[in-house]
């Protein structure tokens, strides 16, 4: 996939970097049987009131119902069409297993129409087929892992991310998270191989804010211009710096640990994330 930008005939345009459909999706209409309806909340609680801030308004959204859990080990699926999703950054792929069942995944890089997919213990270590951290190769790059057997893809599912199995000890494969943390996870546990694809959407830039209204994100206060009523930052004479960055409600933003140092998956992680 590659990345598009304008020449600046606009303000909006002189800065603005979008993804190019042409090449990469094959189908514009998503498969029916696979979407529901997804109402928007506006940041507003099951009371009406607001939960969270700064949301509001966007495109309406149709959901498309992720086959996270691979679980039809064995049944042969083959890629009918690669499609956009308006819910997550990553490319999603439409299969259609042999036995006439249809699911979506999230489309790994490299991945094309009319490949056959596979799921289960007894899959080959290629790229889009899920199988247990114990069938693959040591080295491997992988992504959509779960965390405990049966529960579904849960880390390196946006675009462009991947983890990769360094080694085997037990029970346990030890994996390297995007994000640097190495830690633990059971060997039944599932992961596809393959990186996530979309890998130039950290390139994107919006170029104006109307679209980020199109996405349902409301214009953001600063705390430092906020009274001190409102905010710790707040208040001070002329403009100012507001002092420690903090939250709303009092924490440290840069920095500060809030994970329990009692918690019991803290066994499991062997090094911590980068520092940013």
């Amino acid at each position: 996939m590659a990345v598009r930008k304008f020449k600046p005939t606009t303000p909006g345009q002189r800065h603005k970097v979008i993804g190019v459909f042409k090449g990469t999706i094959t189908a514009t209409t998503p498969e029916k049987s696979l979407t529901v309806g997804k109402r928007s909340t506006g940041g507003r609680n099951n009371e009406g009131h607001l939960a969270n801030r700064y949301m509001g308004g966007g495109h309406k959204r149709k959901y498309r119902i992720i086959d996270f859990k691979r679980n039809r080990d064995g049944i042969p699926a083959v890629v009918k069409s690669i499609e956009y999703d308006p819910n997550r950054s990553a490319r999603i792929a439409l299969l259609y297993y042999v036995d006439g069942a249809k699911a979506y995944i999230i489309a790994p890089n490299g991945l094309e129409v009319g490949t056959t997919l596979l799921s289960g213990p007894d899959a080959a270590p290629e790229v889009g087929n899920a199988l247990p951290l114990s069938k693959i190769p040591v080295g491997t790059l992988i992504h959509c892992i779960e965390l405990r057997p049966g529960q579904g893809a849960f880390m390196a599912r946006s675009a462009g991310t991947f983890a990769q199995l360094i080694s085997r000890e037990g029970n346990y494969a030890i994996i390297k998270l995007p994000s640097g943390e190495t830690r633990k996870v059971l060997a039944e546990c599932k992961a596809t191989v393959g990186t996530v694809g979309n890998s130039e959407h950290s390139l994107e830039r919006s170029g104006k804010a109307g679209r980020s209204r199109w996405l349902g994100r409301r214009p953001r206060n600063r705390g430092v211009v906020m009274n001190p009523v409102d905010h710790p930052m707040g208040g001070g004479e002329g403009r100012a710096s507001g002092g420690h960055p903090r939250s709303r409600k009092g924490l440290y933003s840069k920095g500060l640990k809030t994970r329990s140092p009692k918690k019991h998956s803290s066994k499991y992680i062997i090094e911590r994330r980068k520092k940013k």
